[in-house]
């Protein structure tokens, strides 16, 4: 499975790279999202109880970030295993500064899924997909303002 996008951010360069490496912020735009954990530099742990089926249940997801160049773009490397199956995501995240208040944020992915998930046709994971992101993406939005609102 894979797929790309784009969001406008209100938000500044700065501000959103910075967002994008807070597990304060991160914990509260993913969907589930028990506990985020930064374990080192570019290594995050996140236990996440999904309630979309047909990938519902509980989940412990490895995040690794890699290939950083600062406010401009990062790998991001996703292994999760739960009760449903598991996945392995790698994700690239481009910035664009539009204006001063503005950050386009465009990224790609590619996901294998595993387990009882996978025998759910292609469609309907692909559906599931775009839900988590667009879920983060919104949410991801409105916390960048509340963090960096003065």
């Amino acid at each position: 499975m894979n797929g790309n996008g784009s969001i406008l951010l209100e938000s500044s360069l700065e501000n959103t790279w910075d967002g994008l490496f807070d597990p304060d912020i991160l914990e509260k735009c993913m969907m589930g999202c028990k506990k985020l954990t930064h374990i080192d530099k570019n290594t995050y742990l996140a236990e996440l109880k999904i309630g979309v089926p047909p990938v519902s249940g509980k989940y412990e997801s490895h995040i690794v970030t890699e290939e950083v160049e600062k406010f401009k773009t990062y790998r991001l490397i996703i292994k999760a295993e739960g009760d449903s199956g598991g996945v392995e995501a790698t994700s690239l995240i481009n910035l664009t500064k539009e204006t001063d208040e503005k950050t386009l944020l465009s990224y790609s992915f590619e996901a294998e899924v595993n387990g009882k998930a996978s025998k759910v046709g292609d469609r309907i994971l692909k559906g599931v997909g775009k839900l988590l992101i667009q879920d983060f993406f919104k949410k991801f939005g409105k916390e960048l303002k509340k963090a960096y609102t003065i």
